[in-house]
């Protein structure tokens, strides 16, 4: 049997039953977005004929596909009305159509600067019948006055506030367009006596008028057979709206349906975690996905025990499982999997992984989660303890954790819990972890998953400050400002010629206060250390401790011997991680990576104040900025002034947020390191539209290229985000 017939209508005919309620949409549809430019040009390809796209309609009635419906926006007197068909693809389309045609209030949209208005449409009569004229400058937006002002408000451009005013400027309403009987009858009456008005008017009838009267679209229409799969499937599969539904907005309507409110649970979850500094970036489909996995697991094993069956159900975390989570499933085991994130987080706190940006895979929460909300209290005891961190471990040094994960998901559940109840083979993740020496040359930032478990396992050795010689835990770690530093400064390694491939990889770096990092400035350690002991006011053997704590060798600092010392800290590097992992590293082990590396660039956190960054040995793809002063932003057209990279990265990231917060959001989520709803991650920050904070104690160049992944994030060209700078005024003339 066919799943779905395609036919046309006409579109008056679809906008009537959008206006009864007979067309609705699911209530996963997220809201109406579309920018005033955009409404005038849905408007005048339907007036010019031209195809602006196939609709998508569910038929309701099919009782396991039940979703929470709600009318189109702007339609009023309908939200009691049960609907017929549901609007799967095309909501934008419709909606704008609808509002500028169909209805009579003024349409709340948002003009060329992301400020919302309100705004009627009119076509310029005129200009559409003049064949030399472009037919898309003949549609006009006007504010809800219907006058168009200039000179800062001095000048009235166009007025009009009245029928008299549209019939003398020969303005025509577009929301007349299929009630335009009275309308036309005044315009005749307006112009009796001129002849030359009677044939304008029907020529302006038949060229638009009528084209709208005749205006098909075509209709695919998904019978109402279809599984709830097919449906949400599809409906990602053809959305044209541009960001596509996660599997959390999809069950929320489908829960909301039986009258549970998904998203007042998750403010409720949210709420919760903001008392764990490491689930700050946990967000709402990870909590499902975990909730399946254990509810797909404990079906499994109360149906069939532990045993393979063949016949068992599946234990699974995919998009599928997810979508068929039952709410009384989610009840079940919502509060047991709450309960594992929040165990979750006080173990990798216990591990010295304090922080969020600090958790190498966010995603590996989410089998943990589970894991430990299966094994509840028999996690408590050390042995379990020791064996769940060598698994997460594993899972991070191996790299595994950095792709499509959700078999290997269901895997660690089954596996991991039954190795540490039952004590039988090892999980396959710690099977398939590896971990090559090569790899350390190129850890060199917060978004590689082994960086930051390198930098937990530093940690671990009671690793104290430098200069207040206090250790650094969860306490320490935000009062003392902690954070990765070079232990031979950027300026010094370049100035003696060490390769950028080495001076810049993990090896060489270590947390320190920002206090400390002061001191060092740009500095040999033969020179800085002498001076920090002095600040911290030790003799010899008690400082030469505390530098040991951080995994390394106090005598190659002293004589300003990288080499050894690089090669000294390379091998205690590998220790620790063979420690962490239970297994052996091979030293000569070189695994060839695929394709060519690119740099990831240097956080650049520990550049003081007055020290040039110098340049790296790569090649950049960005802009050099370094050294030069911004002042202004030219952002596709909008001229904006700004004083500072700090300015660059403020404006830039509001208007981001401005023009789409969900895709912030998405980038956000994908850059923990410098984007925040916590202020207390960040040693110094500065708000983003009241939602975010920004970390802003970046060198000019980690800024400008930051800013540039978020432009490219959001689909700008080079061309539309452009920094003028000049040079200092202290440097010469400006650029």
């Amino acid at each position: 049997m066919e799943s779905f017939d395609s036919t046309k209508q006409d579109l008056y005919d679809i906008l009537k039953d959008v206006d009864s309620g007979k067309i609705q949409l699911p209530d996963f549809q997220r809201g109406w977005v579309w920018d005033d430019d955009r409404i005038k040009g849905i408007i005048a390809s339907v007036a010019k004929s031209f195809p602006i796209g196939a609709i998508m309609l569910l038929e309701t009635g099919n009782k396991s596909v039940k979703f929470k419906t709600k009318p189109v926006e702007g339609v009023q007197n309908a939200s009691n009305v049960l609907p017929e068909l549901l609007l799967l693809d095309g909501q934008q389309r419709i909606t704008s159509l609808y509002q500028g045609v169909f209805t009579k209030v003024p349409v709340r949209t948002k003009n060329s600067k992301g400020y919302e208005v309100k705004r009627l449409y009119y076509i310029d009569m005129a200009k559409v019948l003049d064949d030399g004229s472009d037919f898309e400058e003949a549609i006009l937006s006007i504010n809800e006055k219907k006058i168009s002002t200039g000179n800062i408000g001095r000048d009235i451009i166009l007025d009009l506030s009245t029928e008299e005013q549209e019939f003398k400027k020969l303005y025509f309403p577009v929301n007349k367009l299929n009630d335009y009987y009275d309308w036309r009858a005044d315009f005749k009456d307006y112009w009796t006596g001129d002849s030359t008005k009677s044939k304008f008017w029907d020529d302006f009838e038949k060229k638009v008028i009528r084209t709208f009267e005749k205006y098909n679209l075509p209709i695919i229409k998904m019978k109402k057979e279809n599984s709830k799969e097919a449906v949400c499937q599809v409906f990602e599969k053809v959305n044209t709206g541009g960001v596509s539904l996660t599997v959390f907005e999809l069950l929320t309507a489908t829960f909301a349906a039986e009258e549970f409110d998904l998203k007042e649970d998750w403010e409720k979850i949210r709420e919760e975690f903001k008392k764990f500094k490491p689930l700050a970036n946990t967000v709402n489909t990870d909590i499902i996905q975990s909730i399946t996995l254990l509810s797909t697991y404990r079906k499994r094993t109360q149906q069939f025990g532990t045993t393979k069956s063949e016949i068992a159900p599946a234990v699974s975390a995919k998009r599928k499982d997810m979508l068929n989570l039952s709410v009384d499933d989610y009840k079940k085991y919502r509060d047991s999997v709450l309960q594992g994130y929040i165990k979750a987080a006080k173990i990798l706190i216990e591990n010295n992984i304090y922080n969020a940006r600090d958790i190498p895979y966010s995603t590996q929460l989410v089998p943990m989660a589970a894991i430990l909300a299966e094994l509840g209290e028999k996690i408590n005891q050390v042995g379990n303890k020791n064996k769940l961190m060598r698994w997460f471990w594993c899972g991070v040094f191996g790299e595994l954790y950095g792709s499509a994960n959700e078999t290997r998901y269901a895997l660690d559940l089954v596996q991991v819990v039954d190795w540490i109840i039952n004590n039988v083979e090892e999980p396959k993740s710690i099977y398939d972890a590896n971990f090559s020496p090569s790899r350390l040359y190129t850890l060199r930032t917060r978004n590689s998953a082994a960086y930051k478990g390198i930098y937990a396992l530093m940690l671990k050795d009671n690793t104290k400050d430098w200069l207040s010689a206090t250790k650094i835990d969860f306490s320490t770690y935000f009062s003392e400002a902690i954070d990765i530093h070079h232990i031979f400064p950027v300026a010094w390694c370049e100035k003696n010629k060490i390769a950028w491939s080495k001076y810049d990889c993990i090896i060489n770096k270590t947390p320190l206060s920002a206090r400390t990092n002061r001191i060092i400035s740009g500095d040999a350690p033969s020179r800085y250390l002498p001076r920090i002991k002095k600040h911290a006011e030790v003799d010899d053997a008690e400082f030469e401790s505390i530098l040991k704590t951080h995994v390394l060798d106090p005598n190659h600092m002293l004589k300003d011997d990288f080499d050894s010392f690089f090669e000294d800290r390379k091998e205690q590097i590998l220790k620790r991680i063979e420690s962490a992992i239970g297994k052996t590293i091979a030293r000569d082990l070189q695994v060839p990576e695929e394709g060519k590396f690119v740099d990831e660039d240097s956080e650049d956190l520990d550049i003081p104040e007055g020290v040039e960054s110098p340049p790296k040995e790569s090649p950049k793809q960005n802009k050099v900025v370094t050294n030069l002063m911004p002042v202004e932003i030219n952002f596709n057209g909008q001229l904006i002034p700004v004083q500072s990279w700090r300015d660059v990265l403020t404006e830039t990231l509001n208007i981001l947020y401005d023009i789409d917060s969900m895709k912030f959001e998405e980038f956000a989520l994908k850059s923990p390191t410098y984007l925040s709803k916590d202020a207390g991650r960040f040693r110094s920050h500065r708000p983003i539209r009241d939602s975010y904070y920004a970390e802003v104690n970046m060198a000019a160049q980690t800024t400008y290229n930051f800013c540039r992944r978020a432009v490219n994030h959001f689909g700008f060209t080079e061309e539309q985000w452009v920094v003028k700078t000049k040079n200092y005024p202290s440097q010469g003339k400006s650029d």
